[in-house]
């Protein structure tokens, strides 16, 4: 049995980095973590000089040494590959191991993630190196499991060095077969783009206006998860070798261009993330700008974290400001936030929670990113509130195994995700509803999930969901559509938004009447569509004796035979023109709606279709109020979360135990700013 995940108990970790202490500390930390609660460290992720000086010498005495101590203290270890950062020995005398930007210069050493996964060389250096680590410290009693690199694809997505040119050409010969195949997918007919050999064919260049071939661009992102996957692989097949039984494989943080459902899948036990909800709060965030939510936005990424694994980890916790000295200044959490954002990553199935990092660093580019502790390493506030969070988590450790409860999904695709990113007509609808309907649902106290439709997944998965909204399934395919059909046929409800059906798989406009291959299912054609215009906006529909937005773009549409219109648009120059219908299809049915979901908008779906506020007979919350609800056998543990500077009342409509303090609550109930409570119904 793993000794993180295994249902039985919630633990504590922080992140430690020996190399970056005298070792005379390393003792008094180890006791130091063990006093407040912390069980797990995880190590080595920046170290490959520790482990390879110089090409060719290995060398383990260092960590041989540490995790002898750690064994002495009880300290459990997750160890690390180092290759997120090359040494300087390597890349100087190997820069083809480098990344490259899109006009060819090299990123140099100094940084990290300067590495590109396609180099040869490199994954011979790596391969070398981690078998190495696996023989020598994979039995270690310290050691509990692995990570694998560090935030795959964080900082950049990007890759263009010559290895990476290579390779792209080889993903496209296995994917296409014959050059004519790619200029047919490509649609190279346009603006002279054909190819006529392989050699011809480069990653996505710099381009007049910067509009390079969005087929292209859309198989590029394809190609660097391909990449990511198969380098993370490459690790995990080799460790695998040497595992104890119980011990885990993991990796942390989900990053861009990467099918993380695909990496879990093929190389990792479970996932894990790296949380710093105070980012919003930054004196150079957006998040303040386009969102109220603020920090509890980043209950959207840990939902989307439990799409991959309904029970995971964060490896990195935030505890204190966070920044490099060459930007991203967030603020020192305030008293009770490190509690907060604690909680909030239990509430949505975390039972791992890894804080980063014990001590504040005083040299590189994070010497603003605090730990638990400071520069001095005294005790502080922080270390405090950590302590009195271990006390708690020790109160609700029958939390643990516990499965997150939504009754509402929202569906997506990576190659939706893609396009979205690349189009911007595709992504102002993607991103609006995005944040309407995660906003919707944390105000009116909705809980959610996002469900990845996959090549495996099957209609029996969707099931668990009453309602399922796939707001702007633009690439959509028949495989697709028949999942979804027979979710629908044995009694769910399907709602498609805008730009349904638009897209092949290769990002090329179908030439079916819309919404393509969504138009049988949804019993409707879309007759006409546009932007919706400044002076226009907002567009409203009328929905019986209800009025809600149909925002960003709207799709005029035509109601099939046996479909019903339940609502036209209520101005602009198509005013009266079926925005909604529903179709009946076996013992469900199929909404279409004409535009992208505001907050409002969604809180009028739910309501309409019966899903709001599911717990409203148990409890009642204002809107500063977060509820996430995890359940295991009979037994619902409800975790209320104030994010507001100010006390809020809630109400407790029949006994529940408290379990912090073990008393029956009913009736008002007190939360202080920035309180949590977790209550057994």
């Amino acid at each position: 049995m793993s000794y993180l995940l295994n249902g039985d108990r919630i633990l504590m970790g922080t992140d430690y980095y020996p190399e970056h202490w005298d070792k005379i500390m390393w003792a008094e930390d180890l006791e130091r973590m063990i006093k407040i609660g912390i069980e797990v460290i995880r190590v080595a992720e920046f170290s490959w000089n520790k482990f390879e000086p110089k090409e060719g010498e290995y060398t383990w005495g260092f960590f041989d040494e540490f995790l002898t101590l750690c064994q002495a203290k009880g300290m459990k270890v997750i160890f690390c590959t180092p290759t997120a950062t090359p040494p300087a020995w390597m890349t100087d005398k190997y820069p083809e191991v480098l990344n490259a930007r899109q006009d060819g210069v090299l990123y140099r050493h100094g940084a990290r993630r300067h590495y590109n996964y396609n180099s040869l060389i490199y994954q011979r250096f790596t391969t070398e190196l981690v078998e190495r680590m696996g023989a020598h410290y994979a039995g270690h009693p310290a050691i509990i499991g692995w990570q694998l690199d560090n935030e795959i694809n964080c900082e950049i997505n990007e890759f263009y060095s010559e290895s990476d040119v290579l390779a792209f050409r080889e993903f496209l010969k296995k994917k296409y077969g014959k050059i004519e195949n790619l200029n047919t997918a490509w649609g190279t007919a346009f603006w002279n783009q054909t190819y006529t050999a392989w050699g011809e064919v480069y990653l996505p260049r710099t381009t007049l206006s910067n509009s390079t071939n969005p087929h292209e661009v859309l198989d590029y992102k394809r190609f660097v998860s391909d990449s990511a996957c198969r380098w993370a692989k490459l690790q995990s097949d080799i460790l695998r070798k040497y595992l104890k039984p119980g011990d885990f494989i993991t990796t942390n943080g989900l990053f861009g261009d990467l099918d993380n459902h695909r990496m879990t899948e093929e190389s990792l036990d479970f996932i894990t993330y790296d949380s710093y909800p105070n980012m919003a709060y930054g004196l150079n965030s957006h998040f303040v700008e386009i969102n109220e939510l603020k920090d509890r936005m980043w209950s959207m990424n840990l939902d989307e974290v439990r799409s991959l694994h309904g029970i995971y980890g964060i490896m990195e916790q935030q505890s204190g400001a966070n920044g490099w000295n060459t930007g991203m200044e967030s603020p020192t959490p305030r008293p009770g936030q490190i509690t907060l954002w604690t909680m909030q990553s239990i509430a949505h199935g975390a039972d791992f929670i890894c804080y980063f990092r014990w001590r504040t660093c005083t040299m590189g580019t994070e010497i603003y990113w605090h730990g638990i502790l400071d520069y001095s390493g005294r005790d502080n506030r922080r270390i405090r509130e950590i302590s009195d969070i271990h006390k708690k988590i020790k109160k609700i450790s029958e939390v643990a195994g516990s499965q997150y409860e939504a009754k509402v999904g929202i569906l997506e695709t990576y190659d939706n995700k893609f396009d979205a990113e690349l189009d911007v007509w595709h992504g102002a609808v993607e991103n609006a509803s995005k944040i309407g309907l995660y906003t919707a649902s944390q105000m009116t106290h909705t809980p959610i999930a996002y469900v990845y439709l996959r090549e495996n997944t099957t209609a029996e998965e969707l099931r668990k969901y009453q309602v399922l909204f796939y707001p702007h399934a633009v690439i959509l395919d028949d495989e697709q559509v028949t999942i979804l059909k027979s979710y629908v046929e044995q009694g769910g409800t399907l709602v498609f938004g805008c730009r349904a059906g638009l897209k092949n798989l290769n990002g090329r406009v179908v030439q079916d009447a819309l919404p393509g291959a969504a138009a049988k299912l949804a019993g409707v054609e879309v007759a006409e569509f546009t932007m919706v215009a400044n002076e226009e906006s907002p567009v409203y529909v009328d929905w019986d004796e209800d009025r809600i937005e149909a925002a960003v773009f709207n799709d005029e549409l035509v109601p099939l035979e046996g479909t019903k219109t339940l609502g036209t648009y209520a101005n602009s120059y198509y005013k009266g023109v079926p925005a909604l219908t529903a179709h009946a299809v076996g013992s469900g049915r199929v909404l279409y709606f004409g535009g992208a979901f505001t907050k409002e908008t969604a809180e009028m779906f739910f309501r309409k279709l019966k899903v709001l506020s599911p717990y409203s007979d148990q409890v009642e919350l204002p809107k500063a109020c977060e509820l996430s609800v995890r359940t295991k056998g009979d037994a619902q543990y409800m975790f209320i979360l104030n994010y507001s500077k100010e006390e809020q009342k809630i109400q407790l409509k029949k006994p529940m135990k408290n379990l912090y303090t073990g008393e029956m609550l009913q009736g008002e109930v007190q939360l202080a700013k920035y309180e949590t409570m977790v209550v057994k119904a």
